[in-house]
């Protein structure tokens, strides 16, 4: 097992009801997520619940230059491994304050938002003010791309979305459903 799965695993044992998976997504879970997005269109790119970096380092190689990105990550030890990794990036740590921090940054909106946010394990108010604050931030037709290991938000999201798109993804641990949704 390699460190960075190693340190994923503490920090699940440790923060539970933060850290949602065992371990890091994979790299096939990583694709499926930024595949979707039109990358020569995206001027702000959002990733909330960034953990080890997976999906950071699949918008980092996909963005543009001259596209800025904003990293959420609240779990102390792993915001800080993706400050030292990403130092271009916009760093934060609330996903519920995303609308102010990018208006804070001179952002308007948000091109994609990208979640690895394991919205399950939160309390329900907290998951409908983060999704609140993603349909604020998020720009009109702009894309908010997550996965869970259910489809138990795909009623929430299509309730707020004009569309939404399932793609199912076998090669992670575990299986998850990536979320497609289009403002």
């Amino acid at each position: 097992m390699s460190l960075q799965k190693l340190q994923f695993f503490y920090q699940f044992i440790k923060y539970p009801r933060v850290i949602g998976s065992i371990t890091p997504s994979s790299i096939f879970l990583a694709k499926a997520m930024v595949a979707p997005v039109h990358w020569d269109d995206a001027e702000v790119i959002v990733e909330l619940g960034a953990g080890t970096g997976v999906f950071t380092k699949c918008i980092k190689q996909k963005m543009k230059k001259g596209s800025r990105a904003y990293i959420f990550e609240k779990n102390l030890h792993l915001s800080n491994q993706l400050l030292q990794q990403y130092p271009a990036f916009s760093h934060h740590t609330r996903a519920e304050h995303l609308s102010s921090s990018l208006y804070e940054a001179g952002e308007k909106y948000a091109d994609v938002i990208i979640s690895g946010l394991p919205f399950t394990v939160f309390p329900k108010s907290l998951t409908i003010q983060i999704t609140n604050e993603v349909l604020k931030s998020l720009k009109p037709g702009g894309l908010f791309i997550t996965f869970q290991f259910s489809l138990n938000m795909k009623k929430q999201l299509q309730s707020h979305f004009s569309k939404v798109d399932i793609k199912f993804v076998p090669l992670n641990i575990f299986p998850a459903f990536v979320f497609i949704c289009y403002k």
